[in-house]
């Protein structure tokens, strides 16, 4: 496969592909004439790398964790982390957007459990 077809088929343009082969996270075979040649392997390490960039993974992240090892299981588990923390601050938002939305207060500032919600943001207390 071409690598504009390669890129077409997941939406990007050739130019990311050869960012992320300069990167060290692809690593396409190539015929006599230097044209590159993409396996089913690769499409899998594009899914990858997007699915990693979708998580929050940096590019340099990610190509660790093609290379394997305890670092790759370190990296997992401190992202993990991190995600699991950025889902909880998630959460917290959309409960304050849901109780917003259907808050029978007239407006927002006097409405008690806002407040209690916010009192922490408010007094610096929480970031």
């Amino acid at each position: 496969m071409s690598i504009g077809d390669l890129a077409a088929s997941f939406g990007l343009a050739p130019h990311v592909l050869r960012h992320w082969e300069d990167r060290g996270l692809l690593q396409p075979e190539r015929t006599a004439a230097g044209r590159r040649v993409y396996t089913e392997q690769d499409r899998v390490r594009i899914g990858l790398i997007l699915l990693g960039k979708e998580a929050g993974l940096s590019l340099e992240q990610t190509r660790m964790l093609f290379t394997g090892g305890m670092d790759r299981r370190r990296l997992y588990r401190e992202h993990g982390a991190e995600l699991r923390r950025r889902i909880a601050v998630a959460q917290a938002a959309l409960a304050i957007v849901e109780h917003a939305a259907e808050c029978r207060e007239d407006h927002v500032l006097v409405c008690p459990e806002l407040l209690r919600i916010t009192g922490p943001l408010a007094s610096g207390t929480r970031r």
